[in-house]
């Protein structure tokens, strides 16, 4: 479905017109638990499909997940244990991975052979051609699972140069050079013990720095006795500290040449092991690949079953048809928020485009729900193409292939275009580019100037839309003018936004019915 950077705007598909996340539609229905389906979800948001059978696709797999409560949260439960597998294959990839990422790709691996368990079991075999692919390509790895987990250690670091990431018992040649250097720690410890006992200074330590290397401290009070005495040819001074002197001696130089080959041996060592591990991972990166997709595309089914049956969605229909027929249509930000701030419960319209009335004329008061009524007829359909359920009762809609909408006011001055400038540059690309196929969402076009001027440009854009787009509409205006074309175009059909005046006060009804409102109520919201 091709949606102009102006209507992912107007729409707030996956950011508010401030700029946040949050009070988006994409906000709204993100249920994932993975990085990856949180990434893919996204796209399936930016990019809804145009083709019946690979929706219905999707539609199948999120509607078994919403009926097997059980699979679906031992699903999400297993999905929440999996780290991002896609991410950490793609840091190994470039050169910028580290011993995390490979245990990243084992627990990631594992958890999918948990899921392709899970799937094989569910169904009782017959599961939908979505999640069968997804059982498939999620892979068998207990090869690669089983060398990393007796590779890598519980704690990593997250270099391989600072090295401590190989499970002993792994490398031979690895553990002999550890107990060598591990063994150094305890001949310190010993040597340590040797001089307090020697030099009868108790809280002389043995301490390692990375300028200096390892070194005897003491504290300046007890810098004469090592300066001095019988232990002045031992004791060779090496740095004064404003509250502590610090001596080097032979012995503990040798003992740390030791313990440096040994450690960097060491290290050298297991920075081998590590380029082994890496090379044996991007030789199955195919593999891991897929299982990291089939991850991500479990976890945006899971997630939008879930959203199904706490919001309460249904299963839409969508057919190469010119249909749309939405029964009982809910805004799904609105109604969240509504439901979330226990403010209330949101009214729900029906909306049908046939054919003899294909292009609607919605009339009605300022605050009356007239652009809250418009956008959620076209987040429905983006929420049906992109493979979800939608908020209505019942919905049947033929392809769209291109949804524009012109709502709300914004200018462009960099560009020297005023509000109305970009509203015209706007309407324009609409009405040139709009098909049979496409959803069209105008909402008070021609308000931006004089008030004749408005209502011609209007006009005229009805019968556009009509005549030559001859595309599915809905039209929203105070020009109540307009409605007279009803009388001439075939296709047109008028509707309004019911209101009740009850002791000189206006009562928002948020009903859409047949016919045209006479008035727009600006003085009451005014004074509101």
């Amino acid at each position: 479905m091709e949606i102009a950077a102006a209507t992912r705007r107007n729409l707030e598909l996956s950011r508010t017109m401030t700029g946040e996340r949050r009070g988006s539609l994409l906000a709204t229905i993100d249920r994932t638990v993975t990085g990856g389906g949180a990434r893919l979800l996204a796209q399936h948001l930016a990019a809804p499909l145009t083709d019946p059978a690979a929706i219905d696709r999707r539609l199948d797999m999120v509607g078994f997940l919403a009926e097997e409560e059980r699979l679906r949260d031992d699903v999400r439960a297993a999905l929440a244990q999996s780290p991002d597998l896609e991410r950490a294959l793609t840091r190994l990839s470039l050169g910028r991975g580290g011993p995390r990422d490979l245990a990243a790709i084992r627990d990631g691996l594992a958890a999918a052979m948990r899921l392709r368990a899970l799937l094989g079991a569910a169904g009782g075999g017959f599961l939908p051609q979505g999640l069968s692919e997804i059982a498939q390509d999620l892979g068998h790895h207990g090869e690669l699972v089983g060398t990393l987990g007796q590779a890598l250690t519980v704690d990593l670091p997250l270099l391989a140069r600072d090295g401590g990431f190989i499970l002993r018992g792994y490398s031979p040649q690895l553990d002999e050079l550890t107990t060598l250097r591990d063994e150094g720690k305890r001949l310190i410890a010993s040597l340590q013990g040797r001089y307090v006992n020697m030099t009868g200074i108790s809280t002389l330590k043995i301490k390692h720095n990375n300028v200096i290397g390892y070194h005897i401290e003491v504290t300046a009070q007890h810098a004469d006795k090592l300066h001095s005495g019988k232990h002045r040819d031992l004791f060779m001074h090496r740095q004064t500290m404003a509250n502590a002197v610090r001596f080097g001696t032979v012995e503990l130089s040798e003992l740390e040449r030791k313990i440096s080959e040994a450690r960097d041996r060491a290290l050298a060592v297991e920075g081998d092991l590590f380029a082994e591990l890496l090379a044996l991972t991007l030789a199955r990166g195919d593999e891991v690949a897929l299982a990291a997709g089939a991850l991500a595309r479990l976890d945006v089914a899971a997630g939008l079953a879930a959203l199904a049956v706490e919001r309460r969605y249904n299963r839409p229909k969508v057919d190469d048809t010119l249909a749309f027929d939405i029964k009982g249509g809910r805004h799904p930000v609105v109604e969240a928020a509504l439901e979330d701030a226990q403010a209330g419960t949101f009214v729900a319209n029906d909306c049908r485009l046939a054919d003899e009335q294909r292009l609607w004329l919605l009339t009605g008061p300022n605050m009356a729900g007239k652009s809250t009524f418009l956008r959620q007829n076209a987040l429905i359909a983006v929420l049906a193409q992109m493979g979800s359920f939608v908020p209505a009762e019942r919905a049947h809609i033929g392809v769209v292939d291109r949804l524009v909408s012109r709502v709300g006011a914004a200018d462009d001055l960099a560009r020297g275009r005023s509000t109305f400038m970009v509203e015209m540059v706007e309407t324009a690309s609409i009405l040139n580019q709009s098909g049979p196929r496409a959803l069209v969402i105008l909402d008070e076009i021609g308000r931006g100037t004089a008030t004749f001027d408005g209502l011609s440009i209007a006009w005229a854009c009805v019968e556009h839309l009509h005549d030559a787009n001859r595309c599915r509409g809905l039209f929203a205006t105070h020009y109540h003018e307009l409605t007279l074309l009803a009388r001439k175009l075939g296709h047109l059909a008028c509707f309004a936004m019911r209101i009740k005046e009850w002791r000189g006060e206006v009562v928002f009804l948020h009903e859409v019915g047949a016919g045209a409102a006479d008035r727009s109520y600006g003085i009451h919201v005014a004074r509101l």
